[in-house]
């Protein structure tokens, strides 16, 4: 039994072992080295290095553009995220039978940490030594009471109309839901956006006087952030693993031109933010009104 339940432990590490083994390791290896040279290609894209980094770092935005930017973002990409997630999940089946019966697990595994983390579940036991968890603490609704400190009504939620480029964003992502391949770069490309602009999005947060210190911006960031309890990073990497995976030599082309595609969306997307964006100073009598909101 003990032997058992240790067999249980290191599930990451499980995981990623039983996926090397399920393809030949000259493939693993060329299949990991176009993944690496495409992750440099996403750390050197224009995105990365966004104007909006700074600008929302600043903490100098005000309500009004804060607001909105919120409202696009929850539409660009929370409000579909986890259904992102399940679809990779469900294509998993594409694996098969390219690569041994049973295949399709291991990767299916690895995402559902990402899931467990996405639907409010916590790592350890209950007291009655079950999963803990709660979904109130799901990421979707956590970002859900961060518009209600902004004091977004669900009227305006429901009836706000989304820009061009919000649109774009999204339907992007939901496109890829059908092909494995495309909706796993996709996602690993999606989590490096979050890496880069949820800090930022914290600090322009914290700056208007709302509570960061719990909830959706508390975890959001990279593991190594003493600020939150995020493991972004972590599903990053588990993503890349599971299309290092699932690629074959054939398909690196259309893999890296969709995920630059989509690293172009989010420049665009970031671009027109800026746009709606208001020094804090401005407007002044319309900002108050708006303050009186919250």
């Amino acid at each position: 039994m003990h032997s058992l339940m240790a067999d249980l432990d290191q599930p990451r590490r499980k995981a990623i072992a039983a996926m090397r083994a399920s393809i030949a390791p000259h493939l693993w290896q060329r299949n990991a080295a176009f993944v690496e040279s495409l992750r440099q290609l996403i750390a050197t894209h224009p995105v990365a290095r966004h104007r909006a980094i700074g600008v929302l770092n600043s903490g100098g935005l005000d309500l009004h553009a804060m607001r909105t930017i919120h409202l696009e973002y929850r539409h660009a990409i929370v409000q579909i995220f986890t259904d992102a997630l399940l679809a990779a999940q469900l294509q998993t089946r594409q694996l098969e039978p390219r690569l041994p019966p049973g295949a399709k697990l291991a990767p299916r595994f690895l995402i559902t940490l990402n899931d467990l983390d996405e639907f409010g579940f916590r790592p350890g036991l209950d007291a009655e030594g079950y999963y803990r968890g709660n979904p109130a603490y799901a990421h979707y609704p956590l970002f859900e009471r961060v518009l209600d400190d902004y004091g977004i009504g669900m009227q305006q939620r429901l009836s706000y109309q989304a820009s061009r480029i919000s649109r774009s964003v999204r339907q992007f992502l939901e496109h890829s839901y059908g092909d494995y391949l495309d909706v796993v770069v996709l996602l690993a490309a999606a989590e490096e956006e979050v890496i880069l602009f949820s800090p930022p999005l914290r600090e322009a947060t914290r700056a208007l006087g709302i509570d960061v210190d719990d909830g959706y911006y508390f975890v959001h960031g990279v593991s190594e952030d003493v600020t939150a309890d995020a493991a972004d990073d972590d599903h990053e990497n588990d993503l890349w693993l599971a299309l290092t995976q699932a690629l074959t030599p054939e398909h690196y082309p259309r893999v890296q031109s969709l995920c630059m595609r989509y690293c172009d969306l989010w420049d665009q997307f970031w671009t027109a933010q800026l746009a709606m964006m208001r020094p804090a100073a401005a407007s002044l009598a319309g900002t108050q009104g708006l303050a009186e909101a919250v």
